[in-house]
């Protein structure tokens, strides 16, 4: 027997400068969300990097800190999380980051088994 999943899930993945991590994960919570992995990474945008001066000169450091998160939500919470996340990482400088949108055809408890967004 097939059974044939529709997408009611979106994967959203969060880069964000480190410092507003706590601001991302109570915004977060706020909405009803608090599961979520989190990993270190590193990169840059469109500002290519930054570049620090001292007296001696300066140097330039293309790939600066970032944090990954990434969680998994139901459709109809989609955009109040994007609006809540957006307001708590925002800076207004360049390097605040992004919001990555997928499509999760499944989600698959692994201890109970449960599938969709019950196993959420």
């Amino acid at each position: 027997m097939s059974q044939t999943l529709v997408a009611t899930m979106k994967k959203l993945e969060i880069i964000i400068k480190p410092g507003k991590m706590d601001a991302v994960k109570k915004a977060m919570a706020a909405a009803g969300y608090t599961g979520l992995t989190i990993s270190q990474a590193e990169g840059h945008g469109n500002q290519k990097g930054l570049t620090k001066s001292h007296e001696e000169g300066s140097f330039r450091i293309e790939l600066l800190p970032k944090l990954r998160m990434e969680i998994v939500v139901a459709d109809s919470d989609l955009e109040k999380l994007i609006t809540a996340i957006t307001k708590a990482a925002q800076t207004g400088q360049p390097g605040d980051g992004k919001i990555f949108v997928s499509d999760v055809q499944d989600v698959i408890r692994i201890r109970t088994g449960e599938r969709g967004a019950k196993a959420l």
